[in-house]
């Protein structure tokens, strides 16, 4: 195993798996607080994440490219473009779907959750759910294609 695959596996495993817990754990965790307690949480973690995630998404997809390159002759080598392909479908979904969501979730008022804001936030949270199935997909796709 190269340290290209290392670091590829790594970077998307934990990207994937820091979206996985912000979905099973932090989010309903999250929904146990009293009102002014969920929307500043929510907030927080929107602005935060909000800030890292999309660095990355663009490293994540930067390293499947280059696994891709360097495996460009391999037979596993269309798994590896799938995996890209649904990469790259997600961050297009996420800046469409996701991220204004997160943007208006990051500067909501924090004293009380309306609830427009709280469907809002369901929303989001019901579309980044499929989010992290696509994300997994590639994933897969992505070992596999290396050869894991």
């Amino acid at each position: 195993m190269s340290f290209l695959n290392i670091t590829t596996t790594v970077c998307i495993g934990w990207m994937i798996g820091t979206e996985f817990a912000v979905s099973a754990f932090i989010n309903p965790v999250i929904n146990k607080l009293e009102e002014g307690a969920q929307a500043r949480a929510i907030r927080l973690f929107a602005a935060r994440l909000g800030t890292a995630m999309p660095f990355w998404y663009v490293l994540g997809l930067a390293l499947l490219v280059a696994e891709a390159v360097v495996l460009r002759h391999a037979s596993s080598a269309l798994l590896l473009d799938v995996a890209i392909g649904i990469w790259v479908l997600t961050i297009v979904l996420t800046l469409i779907l996701l991220v204004p969501i997160n943007n208006r979730m990051a500067k909501m008022q924090t004293d009380v959750f309306p609830e427009h804001d709280r469907r809002e936030h369901d929303r989001w949270d019901r579309m980044h759910r499929v989010r992290i199935a696509a994300l997994g997909v590639a994933m897969v796709c992505f070992l596999a294609g290396i050869g894991m």
